[in-house]
């Protein structure tokens, strides 16, 4: 039988993403019909993933404004979220197929994970079709990989940093942005990001469920881990306002909202 750990490592090279996602969801597919094994080999995982040429990507600081045109505004706002969406099936594929020996439940959440984040790139690209642009056609930047290069080593540190911080500041700021989007009268991206957010508390709710496990196999306590982690690896610092009612779903403590809001 083939290896779906294997496989992912081969979707997450592919760099044309309309390649790459008909090859992850065709991977979730056979994954579900039992035709894979779960192998405990460990792969020469690339530090990079596959990646088209376009967009084009810069340092954070360096994007473009948005311009006030409703239009364009709306879809370069699109674009990012789209982009994002990319990185997280590369994010989904890259869990699966670099750390080895973990519980097959692990495999069977992030291929998922894989698998939504896909529809999710789709929906997204199907309306920046419909806006008169694509995928590729605005500047970009690579924040959400950069902190996964830096968690390849330890899947207890990606658990807590990329699902945990970078992927839970979407569901911060997906509520403000609906209603801008609202207020411009693109209901369709409304409908999507409604889609997206209530999936997000899930793939966050996933990253809590492995970094508590972890932890315990690991016999250290989350919140000093979760507070010793920001510290070296955010500077203690995390813009909120945060989506207590969101994060609070997807596995966040009581504690860990009070940490966070005392930053």
């Amino acid at each position: 039988m083939d290896d779906l750990r294997a496989l992912a490592l081969e979707c997450l090279l592919i760099n044309d993403p309309l390649e790459k996602v008909q090859q992850t969801q065709a991977l979730y597919q056979r994954h579900l019909a039992d035709e894979l094994t779960v192998s405990n080999d460990d792969f020469a995982v690339p530090d990079e993933p596959g990646r088209p040429d376009k967009p084009e990507l810069v340092v954070p600081k360096d994007l473009p404004r948005r311009r006030n045109s409703a239009k364009s505004g709306n879809a370069s706002l699109i674009h990012a979220v789209c982009h994002i969406e990319f990185n997280a099936i590369n994010l989904g594929l890259d869990a699966v197929a670099r750390f080895a020996g973990l519980p097959q439940p692990f495999y069977d959440d992030w291929i998922r994970v894989a698998f939504e984040e896909s529809q999710h790139f789709m929906l997204l690209r199907d309306h920046l079709l419909s806006l008169g642009y694509d995928y590729g056609d605005f500047f970009a930047h690579n924040g959400m990989w950069e902190m996964a290069r830096k968690t390849h080593h330890d899947p207890l540190i990606r658990m807590a940093l990329v699902p945990r911080v970078l992927e839970a500041r979407g569901l911060d700021v997906t509520p403000k942005m609906m209603n801008k989007l609202r207020g411009s009268g693109d209901h369709r991206a409304v409908e999507i990001l409604e889609i997206i957010l209530e999936e997000e508390i899930g793939h966050v709710k996933i990253g809590s469920r492995w970094f508590n496990y972890l932890c315990e196999q690991r016999d250290v306590d989350p919140l000093a881990t979760f507070k010793d982690l920001l510290d070296n690896y955010f500077s203690g610092e995390l813009r909120g306002p945060f989506n207590t009612e969101a994060r609070k779903l997807a596995g966040f403590t009581n504690a860990e909202m009070a940490l966070l809001e005392g930053r």
